[in-house]
């Protein structure tokens, strides 16, 4: 998956987009295009959790074996408290795709634990119609100037009727300053 964001103005409006990624038994391939806007409705304070409620466009970019091949549009509110050296989030979302009845909600959350300045151990869980991922992982950054990398790993394991799934997840991101 590849992300570019990109804030207008500040940090409070941001429009990006996500190209995903998929790999499979019978090959790999570019997935669909997401153009993301997000809101900075609240910052955290206190006791009151950031909130940054995100639409996104579905654009059906990729081959049919990957995707859906259908537009859509997927919203998502997520709100994010600092404890301490423990971060914890939580995701509530739907998507839409044009022409399909069914909308499909996505429920989510993740603890962060900051072992130190630049490495964290992570934990996420979704649960996307009635499938349950947990995924265990990791990130580790790195300054150089005012620029970062970051790198991470996570092993998701995924249950549904189907039984379990386990798969790789690897990021790498390259960070440049905020102005």
């Amino acid at each position: 998956m590849v992300t570019q964001e990109g804030p207008i103005g500040g940090k409070t409006h941001e429009v990006y987009f996500t190209v995903g990624f998929a790999g499979a038994q019978e090959g790999a391939g570019i997935g669909d295009v997401l153009v993301n806007y997000r809101f900075q409705l609240m910052d955290e304070d206190g006791r009151r959790p950031a909130i940054a409620p995100r639409v996104s466009l579905v654009l059906p970019t990729s081959r049919d074996r990957f995707e859906s091949r259908i537009p859509g549009v997927q919203t998502n509110v997520p709100f994010s408290k600092q404890f301490g050296d423990l971060y914890v989030h939580w995701n509530a979302g739907l998507t839409w795709l044009a022409g399909i009845d069914l909308t499909a909600p996505q429920l989510a959350a993740s603890t962060i634990w900051r072992v130190s300045p630049m490495f964290n151990l992570m934990l996420e869980a979704v649960l996307e119609e009635a499938t349950l991922t947990v995924s265990p992982g990791f990130r580790r950054g790195w300054n150089i100037g005012d620029h970062q990398i970051v790198f991470g790993a996570a092993l998701p394991v995924s249950g549904d009727s189907d039984g379990p799934r386990l798969a790789f997840l690897s990021y790498f991101s390259y960070e440049l300053p905020f102005k």
